[in-house]
């Protein structure tokens, strides 16, 4: 909890710059937050998070690091504290983290570790361009590389128990091999780079379907069900986003560039945790998250909010409409984490209302009840049948 604290005010300060620069009221104003927004979502919150996750599943105190590092870092970014200093900590986050890859890779050699691997090194380089003062263009491809890598990497070890296939997961790494060399040519050749990555994008996105189970688990009911609908949808953003690169003339300025943050990081990484939070989260905190179909109401103003703003105020500028779908899109992820915690409140608090009633024998019942998974899982994949049901 500790831990997972600082990537928490990490999320709260991103989602209080996005407000400031829709230009619409915001809890605490300043130019140094609205500046950081970027970076405090994703290195500093999705960072926190999967660096936790990663964390636990090597279960190594050196690990925990990564995860104290990048939410300190997201802490400093806000903070009067130079911002080369809250650059060193995401860099030293995020070294730890790539450097947790190694001896999971020593624990299971599979394409599965080497896809996030990739990931982490995008994100190492994402926060080494952003603390030597590169501008947000430049450093936008290793932040993309960074998330759909990671991604792409747990999803292929959760997709083990129903479907596995080396030719399928070779292909994935093949992706993220061609993702993050397009991620250096965007840095190297600005002009031409952005068609390369977007058909990186689009090869990852076909790839990750011949692996994903989530086209199977969409008729599933519960759990199943939500996780598989947030993930195609993820998925149709991700396409959206290497689609516009390929097409769209300039795509890094004005309304394209909106278009292809948001979808990268709302659309597929946000769609993505949600999809994920109630087998990820209680296997890192110990606490239950069980499924409560509430959760689908921020989950579907995400898109729809998203959508408004991608459609209506990127492509055809209409700025009302862009801050319509921008304050959607802030309500859907801080809804989701207030449901979250509500429903994680409420199945702790009758969890100990069934071990005080059942006695000292009540101790064995009241396990499964905390998330059914062991917070020291070496990998994802020994969690997923608590999402594959």
């Amino acid at each position: 909890m500790l831990l997972l604290a600082g990537g928490g005010f990490a999320l709260l300060a991103g989602l209080d710059a996005a407000l400031l620069l829709l230009g619409v009221g915001a809890p605490v104003s300043g130019e140094r937050v609205a500046a950081v927004h970027g970076v405090l979502m994703v290195l500093g919150f999705v960072g926190t998070l999967i660096a936790l996750e990663r964390a636990v599943a090597l279960a190594r105190w050196w690990g925990f690091a990564s995860p104290a590092l990048l939410g300190l870092g997201g802490i400093a970014l806000v903070s009067p504290l130079p911002m080369s200093a809250a650059g060193a900590l995401l860099i030293a986050g995020t070294a730890v983290q790539a450097a947790i890859f190694i001896p999971l890779w020593r624990r299971r050699r599979d394409a599965a570790v080497l896809v996030q691997s990739l990931g982490a090194v995008g994100a190492l380089g994402g926060a080494v361009l952003f603390t030597g003062g590169a501008s947000a263009s430049a450093y936008l491809g290793w932040l993309i590389g960074f998330v759909v890598l990671l991604i792409a990497g747990e999803r292929m070890e959760l997709s083990r128990l129903v479907r596995s296939g080396g030719a399928a997961e070779n292909a994935v790494l093949a992706c993220g091999v061609a993702l993050l060399a397009s991620v250096t040519v965007l840095m190297l050749f600005p002009r031409w780079g952005p068609p390369v990555l977007g058909a990186a994008l689009l090869a990852t996105v076909v790839a990750l379907l011949r692996v994903d189970v989530a086209g199977r688990m969409r008729r599933a009911r519960g759990l199943p069900r939500f996780s598989a609908l947030c993930l195609l949808a993820g998925y149709v953003w991700l396409a959206v986003a290497g689609g516009t690169l390929l097409l769209v003339p300039d795509p890094l300025s004005g309304g394209a560039y909106d278009a292809v943050v948001h979808a990268v990081f709302l659309g597929f990484t946000m769609s993505m945790i949600f999809a994920h939070a109630s087998v990820i989260l209680p296997a890192v905190l110990r606490r239950p998250l069980p499924y409560h179909p509430v959760m689908y109401a921020p989950a579907v103003l995400l898109h729809v909010a998203l959508a408004v703003r991608v459609v209506g105020g990127d492509l055809r500028g209409a700025r009302l409409v862009w801050q319509v779908g921008g304050v959607g899109n802030v309500a859907a992820v801080l809804g989701f984490a207030v449901t979250a915690v509500i429903v994680a409140v409420t199945a702790s608090l009758r969890a100990r209302r069934r071990t005080v009633r059942s006695g000292p024998a009540g101790g064995a019942v009241a396990g499964p009840a905390q998330g059914g998974t062991s917070a020291a899982a070496p990998t994802g994949a020994d969690r997923a049948p608590a999402e594959e049901g």
